[in-house]
């Protein structure tokens, strides 16, 4: 019995009487290739009576032993309503005659094995899709929590610390007022300027959700900002995005993974260019693309590719929780290039929300 992998177009030996059920998984057959490969190209049984070696279509595959065997019968093993799932042979010893019967009865089996394939697929990417959603669950979770210690860490440590001092200085300039009327000024100046760091404080609170440059510019005019206060003036960088409407939390996807990947740029890069693109790609995606031609590295780097130097797995994480994929590409002196595909069904306008 030979599996088909559709997308990639293989026949694989999934199983076998013994003792050829030991080599199952490892024979592989293209579709077109040998008896097998010619049945599933054409959807129709193939029955070899005698001397398979002379039928242009038979390969002998040395695993399988074939020269013990004299005649063959094989039929394509189709599901409802007529797809083709892989192929079932049957080899003889002895010389027989395949009747038209002994085709139908094995087309019939092939169809039950078929129906029974196409079951366990099914069920094994349900189970699969669970499990996906359980990690993406649990990753939402982590997220949630990281955002609730980031904010609560920033409102004590710097917020709530400026309120406590705003209060103390306003309570001595209160105290003094009346008889200091220098001094009491000098607190409200003070005071004063411990609202305005409260106040930056809590804007920047606020743009670790959601930068307000999305709000006020869009997606396109915020990654050109970006673009533009990279912190190294000997990186020229270029941006070129096309205008779109996307989902809020993709847009904010996309802006963090951008202000990581050209962050990384000039902190590690060392590069002279960068390149930061932003459009449709094909029928069914958009692609944020961001080049460098700096340093680059080796993606066999273990502790690189994990994204403990450059902050890829940061970066993938964000990819993920919008349905999309990012990819590196990176070669030492030749630059990185960090490709990020987010299905059109996960970025247009008005889908729900992953985060």
């Amino acid at each position: 019995m030979h599996v088909l992998d559709a997308d990639r177009g293989v026949l694989t030996l999934t199983g076998a009487t013994p003792p050829y059920d030991a080599v199952a998984g490892q024979v592989t057959l293209m579709v077109g290739e040998g008896v097998t490969g010619w049945v599933a190209a054409n959807g129709q049984p193939a029955v070899l009576v005698d001397d398979k070696r002379a039928d242009p279509r038979y390969r002998y595959i040395p695993d399988l032993q074939g020269e013990r065997y004299t005649s063959m019968a094989s039929v394509p093993m189709t599901s409802q309503p007529g797809a083709l799932v892989g192929v079932l042979n049957v080899h003889t010893i002895e010389r027989r005659v395949f009747a038209e019967a002994d085709v139908r009865l094995l087309s019939s089996i092939g169809s039950l094995v078929a129906g029974a394939i196409v079951s366990a697929r099914l069920h094994r990417n349900v189970a699969e899709r669970e499990q996906a959603r359980e990690r993406f669950a649990e990753r939402i979770v982590a997220l949630q929590e990281g955002e609730r210690r980031r904010l609560a860490g920033e409102i004590h440590d710097g917020i709530s610390q400026r309120i406590v001092g705003l209060a103390f200085y306003l309570s001595a300039a209160a105290d003094a007022v009346a008889t200091d009327a220098d001094f009491a000024a000098k607190q409200i100046a003070a005071a004063r300027l411990l609202a305005d760091q409260a106040l930056d404080e809590t804007r920047n609170a606020i743009a670790g959700l959601r930068p307000p440059v999305l709000d006020d510019l869009g997606l396109g005019a915020s990654i050109a900002s970006l673009g533009r206060s990279v912190p190294s003036a000997d990186v020229d960088v270029d941006i070129d995005v096309e205008p779109g409407a996307l989902a809020e939390h993709v847009e904010t996807a996309l802006y963090r993974i951008a202000q990581e990947a050209l962050q990384n740029v000039a902190k590690h890069a060392e590069a002279e260019r960068v390149s930061v693109t932003l459009r449709q790609a094909g029928n069914d995606a958009v692609e944020l693309r961001v080049r460098d031609d700096g340093r680059g590295f080796s993606l066999d780097d273990r502790s690189v590719a994990a994204g403990v130097s450059y902050g890829l797995s940061g970066m993938r994480e964000r990819a993920d929780l919008i349905g999309g994929t990012l990819r590196v590409q990176s070669r030492p002196a030749v630059g990185t290039t960090i490709v990020v595909r987010v299905p059109f069904g996960q970025a247009a306008a008005g889908s729900s929300s992953s985060e």
